[in-house]
């Protein structure tokens, strides 16, 4: 891999101030001569896009036949990330999801927690705590697409670097050739509030499909049991034998989301779990190792990114809204739970989701189970527009899915889609 350091300003409104260097790393074409290049991001976000492209060069071997692959480290998520370019020196964690707030005086204590911990990050570097939104990664591709010499851009965004692109896509139709976004989900909706819905419904058939599973396998009882079991957890949380857990009923729907996307290998540990539940003891819901309860890496990304409740109202109206639309998950895993943890950040959302505009190239989405329909209400914006579906479980398709990949490296080379709809 060659790599090289780009400088670009640590605020795109101040183009010639302070700057931040963005390491990237390109492997080069193997055939006789390059056709161009593809910009590779892996999402997370800050995923490191050198030491994962480094770790799996098989992928790209097919695609680097006729094409470059090259990738770089995304601002602000340094060494602590694995990353190489300028990074935020925060003590990074990850934290159980908030709870809910019962009254005004709980969202305001919500409130100061959040910002007492976000504070910490952003006097380390107040600048660059303000910029690094998903607009910011991709005013950053741009700048390397013009450091390439290429005329437009090839950009194959995984999971939240999707994000990257329907941002990219927006503040620079002009200069897309190909996109392709791999299991990722929508910033690009025009009606919040119904994506986020659209986020519960997905979670909610995660669990239909296990229970119609449970209906030919011995576990028919499972579905009211598990009814019974949130409704009782949401009275009052359910022990379990590890010291000081017990589980409340989103803690719960968390964890068996996590199981029920894994597919039939989990399915059967998941009904033995729902059982035990039932009968006052939630330990198999416990992981093995790491965090006891459903959490998240509090992001600067993520909290500009994303909408969040202004009052503890808004809060209840969404709970009320996704619990109706998806009863036995519930807002677990939405939008609206994540963004718990950005209520009274000190960065306000600079980067809100909005709809892509007029005039762009066909583009390409993939995904597995749910992934696939976000990815497809994006692209149903984007005339000509096509969307790879896998029928299983799983998350991003074109490392582990040869089909999708031989679709998705073609799109690149050839500018040819597959069919509207194809499954892999």
């Amino acid at each position: 891999m060659e790599c090289a350091d780009l400088q670009v300003p640590v605020d795109w409104q101040k183009p010639d101030g302070r700057k931040i260097t963005l390491k990237l790393g390109r492997l080069k074409a193997t055939g006789t001569s390059s056709e161009g290049s593809v910009l590779v991001a892996y999402g997370g976000p800050g995923g490191p896009g050198i030491a994962i492209t480094q770790s799996n060069p098989g992928w790209w071997a097919k695609l680097r036949e006729r094409m470059d692959i090259v990738t770089w480290d995304t601002r602000g998520y340094g060494e602590q990330f694995r990353g190489l370019s300028t990074g935020l020196q925060c003590a990074w964690t990850r934290i159980p999801i908030p709870d809910l707030p019962e009254d005004d005086a709980d969202f305001g204590r919500l409130s100061d927690t959040n910002r007492g911990y976000a504070e910490a990050c952003r006097l380390k570097d107040p600048e660059l705590f303000a910029n690094m939104s998903s607009a910011d990664q991709a005013r950053d591709m741009e700048a390397i697409r013009k450091a390439l010499g290429e005329e437009k851009l090839n950009y194959y965004g995984a999971s939240y670097a999707g994000f990257y692109g329907q941002d990219y896509a927006r503040l620079f139709p002009g200069r897309v050739r190909t996109m392709v976004l791999d299991g990722t989900w929508s910033h690009s909706a025009a009606d919040w509030e119904h994506e986020l819905e659209e986020m519960a419904r997905s979670n909610e058939q995660f669990l239909r499909r296990f229970f119609t599973w449970c209906a030919d396998h011995d576990c028919a009882d499972v579905p009211g049991l598990w009814r019974a079991v949130i409704a009782r957890a949401d009275r009052t949380p359910i022990p379990t034998k590890t010291a000081n857990v017990a589980y409340k009923s989103r803690d719960l729907q968390s964890f068996a989301l996590a199981l029920a996307r894994q597919g039939d290998t989990a399915w059967p540990k998941l009904a033995q779990a729902i059982r035990k539940a039932a009968k006052g003891d939630a330990s198999d819901f416990v992981p093995k190792r790491g965090a006891r309860y459903p959490d998240q890496a509090t992001g600067v990304t993520e909290c500009t990114d994303w909408p969040r409740a202004a009052n503890r109202a808004e809060i209840t109206a969404a709970v009320k809204r996704l619990r109706r639309v998806a009863p036995n998950a519930g807002t677990a895993n939405t939008m609206a739970s994540a963004t718990l943890a950005c209520i009274g950040w000190p960065q306000p959302v600079t980067n809100p989701p909005a709809p892509l505009p007029k005039g762009l190239p066909p583009m390409l989405g993939a995904g597995a189970w749910g992934e696939s329909d976000a990815v497809q209400r994006v692209l149903s914006q984007v005339p000509g527009s096509a969307t790879i579906h896998h029928d299983g479980p799983g998350h991003t398709l074109y490392g582990v899915n040869a089909c999708a990949r031989d679709h998705i490296n073609t799109y690149f080379t050839d500018r040819r889609l597959p069919a509207t709809t194809t499954k892999c």
